[in-house]
């Protein structure tokens, strides 16, 4: 009955970071539904402004596309984020993306994980906004919800949490 009131680390503010600098929006304002009707999880999205893509979290990487526009961190607490580089970016084919990890690495915050050409995406695909989904919540503890909009700073600025807002 009162297993899960007393486990360590449950009542813990757990943080993910901007993995890219940029202006952060609510995913409903993604020009896409499987993000903006949050068919694979919730999130935020930021319309990168530079910069690389840096990991959100201390994990590992549980997922390179195999056409580098999307990587995915499983988190210490077991949440598992994927950083959608762009809309419709599948079809670039790995064109403008480079990646600078490997998979089943650990990470931490701020490492970079990625290095965009923004302006080959800006060109060649729909949008260069980056949904950041949980496609798989922490597992223990309290779901991440977004923390509002603003300017977002790679690596520092906190865009999810766990904290009573």
């Amino acid at each position: 009955m009162f297993k899960n009131l007393f486990k360590k680390g449950s009542k813990e503010n757990r943080e993910i970071i901007a993995p890219v600098a940029g202006e952060v929006v609510p995913l409903a304002q993604v020009p896409d539904p499987v993000f903006s009707e949050k068919m694979m999880g919730d999130g935020i999205a930021i319309q990168p402004s530079d910069g690389k893509i840096v990991s959100p979290v201390d994990g590992k990487i549980i997922l390179i596309a195999k056409t580098k526009h999307a990587i995915g961190v499983k988190a210490k607490d077991g949440a598992e984020i994927l950083i959608h580089v762009g809309l419709e970016t599948v079809s670039l084919e790995g064109k403008g993306f480079t990646i600078l990890v490997e998979n089943e690495e650990n990470v931490v915050v701020g490492q970079p994980l990625m290095e965009v050409d923004w302006d080959y995406i800006g060109t060649h695909a729909k949008s260069s906004v980056t949904p950041i989904i949980i496609t798989k919540a922490s597992e223990d503890g309290p779901p991440y919800q977004p923390i509002g909009e603003g300017r977002a700073i790679a690596g520092e600025t906190v865009i999810l949490t766990t904290a009573d807002l």
